[in-house]
């Protein structure tokens, strides 16, 4: 009789249990708006942790643990920066997207919102902000594939073709059936595993170090002398590299989408303090993994050649290492939610774009809302085996634009967002062009000044800004409705707050 894997059967379960999210989601799904925003209908807690888990993808637990344990506190400069960005994030756009949305023919995609927002009659707008999420996010659900099969590959010794459709099935399963609702609740669950794991590992490493409260330091002096020194190696333009992660928060659809699905503006304040306070302590853990692995394994070095191979496995190790093989099981399903969270809600903004800004606007103006549902669904799958196809070779390519998707994102979407909710002067034609000038920057600038160290949503970022403000000053002012427009949707916001901070 075979021994029994307490891994694989944690994860067998894991994964049922998610789609018995779905099925359950299923049953609450009545018809388009809530296939693909919940009906507007997510209270704070959930809001906060799925908006979170939606950006944190197998980076959190893999990729920033294994930067910290390689170079010390000198990577941690991208956390701040993460930081920082999502709580702007909160605090300028997600009140005013949920209500602007709803005041534009209550958008229920961003290429619908811009629609509405600019008065875009001939559908220009439309069409390019729609294409840019769709290119950018068939690299991003390709490389979610690639983490999950290599998690997959590396626990249970699959090939990496099998194991990169289990982990697509289990994702594409409760996103096809149950859409928004087992997305966000799937996150909710997922961020919950995510946490716990971060939290944990972190603590029982440090304890797991003989005599830790006088080796810990000791033993990082003599692993890594500069571990605690953030600024090692690094120049200004590193520090503003890493921090400038954070201006991707204000472009990403996959987060901005949340906001937009709260069931009230009033809902935002309070989803704001729990988010932060989840992704805070999220971060720390994968800082505090990383740092005190470092002395974990300075001190146990025959248990180091993993770990030396590949500084990104340091999570899964000390698991294997740590822990029961139960309890680790459980742990590593939280890399397996993290990757699933951030694809399956790439998967959904894809088919929603699909199916509202193209199908239903070019080829279908007057579908029911069943038919609506069933063709987000056959899109899900559709984009799915395109991404698998994407994903075949893990070599590929087109993976290694992923680092630059984030920027593109940031950059085409993040200043329009802004000044979109803040600048009632702003024009139709100042949108089409700040989208094409920050996409094609981010794009540009990666291919011939990479060199430089810059990371590319600086530029990208900044002129995109640039040329929204000097196209809307130099053309034509918006109609008066499309002005009349944003003002109800600004003083409703605006009163909404003021109704809040009075309780």
């Amino acid at each position: 009789m075979s021994q029994v894997n307490p891994t694989l059967i944690t994860f067998i379960f894991y994964i049922i249990a998610m789609v018995g999210i779905g099925l359950y989601a299923y049953k609450a799904t009545s018809d388009f708006s809530d296939y693909i925003l919940g009906g507007r209908s997510l209270g704070s807690v959930v809001t906060a942790l799925s908006a979170g888990a939606s950006d944190m993808s197998g980076w959190l637990l893999m990729g920033l643990p294994g930067a910290i344990y390689l170079s010390g506190l000198s990577e941690a400069w991208i956390a701040i920066g993460l930081i920082i960005g999502a709580w702007l994030n909160w605090l300028l756009v997600a009140g005013r997207l949920r209500v602007h949305t709803e005041f534009q023919n209550n958008a229920l995609t961003l290429p619908d919102y811009f629609t509405g927002r600019f008065g875009d009659k001939k559908r220009v707008l439309r069409i390019i902000s729609a294409l840019v999420i769709l290119i950018f996010f068939a690299i991003y659900c390709a490389s979610g594939m690639v983490a999950g099969a290599r998690l997959f590959e590396s626990l249970f010794g699959w090939d990496y073709s099998t194991a990169l459709w289990i982990g697509a099935l289990a994702t594409i399963s409760y996103v096809c059936i149950g859409g928004f609702l087992a997305v966000s609740w799937t996150d909710t669950f997922q961020a919950g595993l995510m946490i716990f794991a971060l939290l944990l590992m972190p603590m029982i490493a440090y304890l797991a170090i003989d005599d830790h409260s006088q080796q810990f330091g000791v033993l990082l002096e003599a692993a890594r002398p500069q571990a605690w020194n953030m600024l090692e190696g690094l120049s200004t333009v590193a520090i503003l590299s890493s921090m400038a992660w954070g201006l991707g928060y204000f472009g990403q659809p996959h987060i901005l989408v949340r906001f937009m699905a709260a069931d009230s503006v009033k809902t935002i304040p309070a989803a704001r303090r729990i988010g932060m306070a989840w992704m805070i302590l999220c971060l720390g853990g994968a800082v505090g993994t990383g740092f005190i692995g470092i002395a974990y394994f300075q001190q146990h070095p025959e248990l180091a050649a993993v770990v030396s191979q590949n500084p990104e496995t340091i999570f899964m190790e000390l698991n294997k290492i740590l822990f029961n093989p139960w309890v680790a099981g459980i742990i590593l399903a939280a890399i397996l939610s993290a990757v699933m969270s951030t694809l399956s809600c790439q998967l959904l903004v894809c088919s929603s774009t699909l199916t509202e800004d193209l199908y239903k606007v070019f080829i279908r103006k007057n579908a029911t809302q069943n038919e609506l549902v069933w063709v987000g669904r056959l899109m899900v799958v559709g984009i799915s085996i395109l991404a698998i196809i994407l994903a075949q070779n893990p070599d590929s390519k087109v993976l290694g634009l992923v680092a630059y998707a984030w920027a593109g994102f940031g950059a085409a979407f993040g200043p329009l967002i802004i000044l979109s909710l803040f600048w009632k002067r702003m024009t139709l034609n100042s949108a089409i062009v700040g989208i094409l000038v920050g996409a094609i920057t981010v794009i540009v600038w990666k291919n011939t000044m990479g060199d430089t160290g810059l990371y590319e949503i600086i530029p990208g970022f900044i002129l995109s800004f640039i040329s929204i403000i000097v196209v809307s000053l130099l053309g034509k002012a918006p109609e008066q409705e499309v002005i009349e427009r944003f003002e109800k949707a600004d003083a409703f916001y605006k009163s909404e707050m003021a109704e809040l901070k009075n309780k």
